[in-house]
C-alpha cells in the first residue's frame, strides 16, 4: 500500500528519503510528494505518477536540509492527482502530515472544520487529519501533543508522520494499525519507514512502533510514548537480511530475480527444522494441544489464500483433519464455525494485510487458538498470534507473489508432518516426506531450466484475450495461483476451476485457439484428465500439460507438454509446477510491454480494509 519515509541528521534529507520511498516502489502507488523545511518555511512538492515525475522537481530546485518526509500514495479517497498527493498541509498551523490508512469519520470532521473557516485543497480523508493535528497544535503545545490529541478525535486505521516549521530537527509519528518502523543511525541520524527495506542502506537496528504509540525522532534520538503521554520502552533488533537481497541483482525485474532465488528460499526455509527423519518445529504449541484440535480455520487473501487451499488439500489428505480456508475479507461477515477445539492459522507475506488483522481480533474475542505463517519479522500478525513459524524468505519487493507463495506451502507442509508426528497419525511415513522435502530445492532447480522453453510458449500466446489454468486435487489449486499470476502482470482475463466442472458451464468460453494450461502431475488421476483435454481441443483449443518428466502419456495427446521432476509426494509434485507457471506469466506480460514489478491498481501489502 502507500509507502512513508522520513529522516532527521547530517546528510541531505531529501536526498535521503527519495531513496528510501524508491526502495518502496514495489508496494504500488499513484503519486509521490515531500516535505521539507526551507529558509523558515516548509517546501511541498507533489506530483501525479511515478517516483521519477517528483525527483525531476525535485532536482530542478537541488534543495538541501536536514529534515525531509516523503510519501507515496495509492489512492483511496480522491483521484491521483497533484492536489491529493501528500504531504498534506494546514497553512494556519505550518505543519505537513503524510499519512497511510483510512480516516473513516473523515466527513463529519471536515464538516466541523469547515465550519471554523478551514479550507480544503484536496478530497482525501488525509487533510482532514492534517488540520485536525494542525488545530491542536495552534493551541500552543508541542507538536507530540497535538499529534496526541487529534488521534483521539480519529476513527480507522492509520499511520502518521507530522512535522512542524516551527520545530526543527522533530518529526513526529503515531500509529494504529498501519505499520510504522523507526531506524536508529549512527552520527547524530535517524529515520522512519512504513518498511524495514527503505532503510537498509542507513541502518540495521530498528524498533516496531506499536499501535497507539507516538514516537518523537530527532538526530538525538527517539522518544516514545502511548497516547496519554507516558513514556513507553522500545524493544530494538536487528534486520536478518542486506541491502543487496532488496536489489535486482542483474534481473530485469525483480519478479524474475524471486521466481530464481527459489531453491535458496525453500533451503532455507528448511534450514533447521529438519533433522534426519523428523520435523522439529520450535516455539508451536504443546504436544497435548495437537490431539485435542478437531478443525483448522485458514484465513488468507490472494496468494496466501490459495497456499491454504494446499494446506486444506496436505490436511485433510494426511491427517484427516477438517480444514476450512476462507477469505480474511468476509471471515467476519460469515458466521464461521469457532469451536473452542479448533485453530485459526493466518497466513500473510507481510502481516500486516488489514483484513486478515481484523479476523484475528475476532477469533481472539472467542478465545480461539491462532497460528501465523508470515514473512516479516515483527510484523503485526507475527506479534498478535498465539504462536508464529517464519517462512525465511527474505523481502520480497515484486508485487505479484512467487516465492513467498512457496514458502508458505512448504510451511504448511512441515507443519502437517509436525502435527503427524505429535498424532502419531498412521499410514503416515513421515520420514519419506522429509525425505521428499530435504530434495525439493533441488526439483525447484531442475524446473527453474524450463525457462527457455516457457519463453517460447509465451511469445506464441502473449496476445491471447483469455487463459483456462485446469487441475483436479492439488493441482486445481496451483491452476489457482497460476491464474492469478496472469491476471495481475499481463492483465489477460483468465478461466481457471477443476477440469472436471468445464463442462457444467465454462467450456462455453472455449474458442479457436484458446489456450488451456492443465495440470497434470497427479499421477493417480492423471488418465481422467485426457477426457477433459479432449472437451477443449474438440472446440478448437490449445492445451498445454505440465507433467512428470516420467510420463509420456501426454506427449501425442497435448499441443504442448512441459515435463517437470519427479519429487516423491503429490503434493510437491503439483507445487513445482507452479515454477514455469510464473515464468509463463512473468514472460507473457514481458512480451506485451506491462510493468511487471508494479502492476496497474495492485499494492504490495494491503493494509486498509
Amino acid at each position: 500500500m502507500c509507502g512513508i519515509a522520513g529522516y532527521v541528521g547530517q546528510r541531505n534529507a531529501v536526498d535521503v528519503v527519495l531513496d528510501m520511498i524508491k526502495r518502496l516502489e514495489y508496494r504500488g502507488y499513484d503519486s509521490t510528494g515531500i516535505a521539507f523545511p526551507v529558509d523558515g518555511e516548509l517546501r511541498i512538492l507533489k506530483r501525479a505518477g511515478k517516483l521519477s515525475e517528483l525527483k525531476a522537481v525535485v532536482d530542478d530546485e537541488n534543495p538541501s536540509s536536514h529534515q525531509a518526509i516523503v510519501h507515496s500514495r495509492w489512492a483511496t479517497h480522491g483521484a491521483p492527482t497533484d492536489l491529493n498527493a501528500h504531504p498534506h498541509y494546514d497553512h494556519g498551523a505550518r505543519i505537513a502530515l503524510i499519512h497511510n490508512g483510512i480516516i473513516e469519520n473523515y466527513i463529519e470532521l471536515k464538516e466541523e472544520l469547515v465550519r471554523h473557516g478551514h479550507i480544503f485543497q484536496s478530497e482525501t480523508d488525509s487533510e482532514v487529519a492534517a488540520h485536525i493535528v494542525g488545530q491542536e497544535y495552534q493551541e500552543g503545545v508541542p507538536l507530540e501533543e497535538a499529534v496526541r490529541r487529534a488521534v483521539k478525535k480519529l476513527r480507522g486505521a492509520f499511520a502518521f508522520v507530522v512535522v512542524s516549521v516551527d520545530e526543527p530537527d522533530k518529526v513526529v509519528c503515531v500509529r494504529n494499525a498501519s505499520p510504522l518502523v523507526i531506524g536508529f543511525g549512527k552520527d547524530g541520524e535517524n529515520m522512519v519507514a512504513s518498511d524495514i527495506t527503505a532503510m537498509l542502506p542507513y541502518t540495521k537496528q530498528f524498533a516496531i512502533l506499536e499501535n497507539d504509540m507516538v514516537a518523537v525522532v530527532t538526530p538525538d534520538g527517539v522518544k516514545v510514548t502511548n497516547l496519554n503521554g507516558r513514556p513507553v520502552d522500545l524493544e530494538t533488533f536487528e534486520a536478518n537480511y542486506d541491502v543487496k537481497s532488496a536489489e535486482k541483482g542483474g534481473y530485469d525485474h525483480f519478479m524474475l530475480k524471486e521466481i530464481h532465488e527459489q531453491p535458496d528460499v525453500v533451503r532455507q526455509c528448511l534450514a533447521g527444522r529438519l533433522s534426519e527423519k523428523t520435523v522439529t518445529l520450535d516455539g508451536l504449541f504443546s504436544d497435548h494441544v495437537w490431539q485435542e484440535i478437531d478443525r483448522v480455520n485458514i484465513i488468507a487473501c490472494g496468494t496466501a489464500y490459495h497456499a491454504g487451499l494446499m494446506g486444506k488439500y496436505l490436511f485433510e489428505k494426511m491427517l484427516q483433519l477438517p480444514t476450512d480456508v476462507h477469505f480474511s475479507s468476509e471471515f467476519r461477515y460469515g458466521e464461521p464455525i469457532l469451536s473452542p477445539r479448533s485453530l485459526a492459522v493466518f497466513i500473510s507475506q507481510s502481516g500486516e494485510t488489514a483484513d486478515s488483522l481484523a479476523a484475528l481480533k475476532l477469533c481472539q474475542q472467542h478465545r480461539i487458538r491462532t497460528l501465523g505463517i508470515v514473512n516479516v519479522v515483527g510484523s503485526s500478525i507475527a506479534r498478535e498470534v498465539d504462536k508464529v513459524l517464519f517462512t525465511q524468505a527474505g523481502p520480497e519487493i515484486s508485487v505479484a507473489s512467487t516465492k513467498a507463495y512457496v514458502a508458505q506451502a512448504i510451511v504448511l507442509m512441515l507443519l502437517g508432518i509436525h502435527i503427524a508426528q505429535k498424532k502419531e497419525m498412521p499410514g503416515v511415513r513421515t520420514a519419506d516426506l522429509v525425505q521428499a522435502l530435504r530434495n525439493f530445492p533441488d526439483a525447484v532447480q531442475e524446473a527453474l531450466d524450463l525457462e527457455g522453453q516457457m519463453q517460447e510458449i509465451a511469445k506464441k500466446f502473449a496476445d491471447s484475450s483469455l487463459v483456462f489454468f485446469l487441475g483436479r486435487r492439488a493441482d486445481a489449486n496451483i491452476a489457482l495461483e497460476a491464474a492469478l499470476k496472469l491476471k495481475e502482470i499481463a492483465y489477460i482475463p483468465t478461466q481457471e476451476c477443476p477440469a472436471g466442472e468445464m463442462k457444467h458451464g465454462p467450456l462455453a468460453l472455449i474458442d479457436q485457439g484458446t489456450l488451456a494450461v492443465f495440470g497434470a502431475t497427479d499421477k493417480e488421476i492423471r488418465e481422467k484428465l485426457v477426457s477433459n483435454i479432449k472437451e477443449i481441443q474438440a472446440r478448437g483449443g490449445h492445451v498445454l500439460a505440465l507433467t512428470g518428466n516420467d510420463d509420456d502419456s501426454l506427449d501425442k495427446i497435448a499441443e504442448d507438454v512441459v515435463k517437470l521432476p519427479p519429487c516423491d509426494d503429490p503434493y510437491l509434485d503439483a507445487l513445482v509446477s507452479i515454477v514455469p507457471l510464473q515464468m509463463l506469466a512473468y514472460y507473457m506480460a514481458k512480451e506485451r510491454g506491462c510493468e511487471i514489478d508494479q502492476p496497474r491498481n495492485l499494492a504490495k501489502s494491503v493494509t486498509v480494509e
